[in-house]
């Protein structure tokens, strides 16, 4: 029997393929992805299942793929500390994020599904439906949420002529760590998009309907610090220097906005499979960061079994009809 879901993707940088994971065992359970959205990494696994790749072919692709290659340097880079400062001062960015755009580009040829005109709906309900993925981003030029591909139109740009590829590094330009992507408005104005974690790295609310009866369900699909869908606790980090200071800045605009938003959110808790990101790996345990693009392919591998078994055991529990009951139509 084949059923019908709606999916919203956390951004995460490599641990990504944990998502991948999850989508496993939905898929193997017999659901058929309808509308898909996502932010930065969450955006990848997205537009990549939009463009009609299964989750084994997705994890295929993730694992073989060096993680290092994404950090594309620049001329400035090859100085060591001072270049890289420099870089970042001067591009606001320390890696260009071309090699990632060329890599899913090439994944998309490979489908033939490379714009999103390639992947428009047929006879979608409501505007928003329009496209089968979409992709969250900011505009901190003008402190602006972007849904990508519709809000392109404020821009000038026709959202159909508009590359899958090039809207996804938007969506996963991290603050500082890559370089953000210069968009020119009809005006002759430039806009510098950036991560859509800025302001929502979860935006399990895009695709609801807002009816009290939806016809299928939303399954969230969220990276978390233990197995539970709970608000994230604070953490103390123990800033000593600049490096510390960045990656906890970032972290901070990434993950604050959708822990309050979703604290207050009717039954986002109860769609989303939350899915550790904290691995076992030769009797030891690690938490895997976004930027930590070193990870070795069997903490790779433990990411994706993090994520198959998180699935599983949401799947298990979850009750369609109970839930609308509860936060729909009570």
């Amino acid at each position: 029997m084949t059923l019908k879901c709606d999916a919203v993707f956390e951004g995460g940088g490599v641990k990504g393929i944990a998502l991948v994971g999850a989508v496993s065992a939905i898929q193997k359970a017999g659901y058929e992805f309808e509308n898909l959205a996502g932010t930065s990494a969450g955006a990848i696994v997205a537009s990549l299942l939009a463009a009609g790749y299964s989750a084994n072919e997705i994890e295929n692709e993730l694992q073989t793929v060096n993680y290092n290659d994404f950090k594309d340097e620049n001329f400035l880079d090859k100085f060591g500390l001072p270049g890289v400062v420099l870089s970042a001062a001067l591009e606001y960015g320390v890696y260009k994020g071309d090699f990632f755009e060329n890599w899913l580009e090439t994944l998309l040829q490979a489908k033939g599904k490379t714009t999103f005109g390639d992947i428009k709906m047929e006879n979608p309900p409501q505007e928003k439906y329009k496209y089968k993925f979409q992709a969250i981003a900011c505009d901190i030029t003008e402190k602006r949420l972007l849904v990508l591909p519709g809000d392109l139109k404020l821009y000038g740009y026709d959202p159909d002529l508009f590359g899958i590829a090039r809207a996804v590094r938007m969506s996963m330009s991290i603050p500082i760590f890559f370089e953000p992507v210069k968009l020119t408005d009809g005006s002759g104005r430039d806009h510098l998009i950036v991560d859509g974690g800025v302001l929502s790295n979860y935006p399990v609310w895009l695709l609801d309907d807002g009816t009290s009866d939806p016809e299928w369900p939303t399954f969230g699909f969220k990276l978390t610090d233990a197995d539970t869908r709970s608000l994230n606790q604070p953490v103390h980090n123990l800033i000593r220097n600049f490096p510390n200071y960045l990656v906890a800045l970032v972290s901070s605009m990434i993950e604050a906005h959708d822990n309050y938003h979703i604290s207050i959110s009717r039954g986002d808790y109860d769609r989303t499979i939350a899915i550790s990101t904290t691995v076992e790996i030769e009797g030891g345990k690690k938490k895997i960061g976004t930027t930590d693009f070193n990870i070795t392919r069997a903490e790779s591998r433990a990411l994706y079994d993090n994520g198959l078994k998180a699935a599983e055991v949401f799947l298990d529990n979850w009750d369609f009809e109970g839930w609308k009951k509860k936060y729909r139509q009570g």
